[in-house]
């Protein structure tokens, strides 16, 4: 089994054990402050993680280039965008359509990748990123109760281009952090996979840290005054970033991107378990199709 799937099957469930700390501080921050705690405090882990590396290989702390700086800041602010362009969603009352056109993040993934690096898709990989993809919109359309007629209808309204807009933004921050990891030269995928998560969160905290403090320092102070839930959320959320970086330094990011909606499996399992959610048949229609399509991205690519 090529490495880059066990490890994208770890960081997808660390990232779904991230949204569930998260979720669980939903009453004492906004979900701005709760992104935010995932780089001010991932950072540190990032840093330590970083400096293991460089120890462990015996080697010098890497010299950026231009290209690997921008990719850093391109791909660090554009996940920010999209994660504000979701939140922003929810001030519509149409708010799922949204979010549901947000899942196209995989085939933008795609595009992105053909287009900056040359990535290329086998037809097999194509067709399972198609496959799971209708199986997510089958379960955000579950969720949310939103019928298909008006899912295709509402393609040109607002809620509508902001979904897309995040999905390209999150498929713009995957293609760059590769793209960045890339740049640096660098032999083997550990070092300049932790050197661009370390030089990414950067970006992320010194960014966040000033748009908080001009308009949201109540959620500034939350995630301080709350620091130890803000630092397990740092430390799940950056072992996750370590997975995500690692996976697309040694594979195209589109089929990173696809394989990682194994999280939806994880979240389904967890609503079931631990929230005790109910299941409506469009929504266990969607996780089969998902599971499916990325049995076919694994074995048939």
């Amino acid at each position: 089994m090529p490495l880059w799937i066990p490890i994208t099957i770890a960081a997808a469930f660390l990232q779904n054990l991230r949204s569930t700390l998260q979720k669980q501080l939903s009453g004492a921050m906004s979900a701005y402050g709760a992104t935010y705690i995932r780089f001010c405090f991932g950072l540190p882990i990032a840093a330590i993680y970083l400096a293991c590396v460089l120890w462990g290989e015996g080697a010098a702390l890497p010299a950026p280039n231009a290209a690997t700086m921008a990719y850093a800041v391109a791909g660090g602010i554009a996940q920010i965008v999209a994660t504000v362009l979701l939140v922003a969603l929810f001030a519509y009352r149409n708010f799922a359509v949204g979010t549901a056109y947000s899942k196209t993040e995989t085939v933008q993934t795609a595009i992105f990748g053909i287009i900056v690096l040359g990535d290329h898709l086998t037809l097999g990989a194509a067709l399972a990123i198609v496959v799971s993809l209708v199986g997510v919109l089958m379960i955000s359309m579950a969720k949310s109760d939103l019928p298909i007629r008006r899912f295709w209808r509402s393609l040109g309204e607002k809620p509508a281009l902001m979904g897309i807009a995040s999905g390209a933004l999150f498929g713009i921050s995957a293609v760059s952090y590769r793209a960045g990891a890339l740049s640096l030269g660098l032999d083997g995928f550990v070092l300049p996979a932790a050197f661009m998560l370390f030089v990414v969160l950067i970006v992320q905290t010194v960014v966040m840290t000033v748009w908080l403090w001009i308009y949201r320092r109540d959620d500034l102070k939350a995630a301080f005054r709350l620091w130890p839930q803000s630092a397990a959320v740092g430390l799940v959320g950056a072992l996750g970033s370590m997975g995500w970086f690692s996976a697309m330094t040694l594979q195209n990011a589109a089929y990173v991107r696809a394989l990682g909606q194994i999280e939806l499996v994880f979240t389904f399992i967890t609503s079931r378990l631990v929230f005790g959610e109910k299941t409506s048949r469009l929504e266990f229609l969607g996780i089969v199709l998902v599971i499916g399509g990325l049995l076919l991205l694994v074995l048939g690519r």
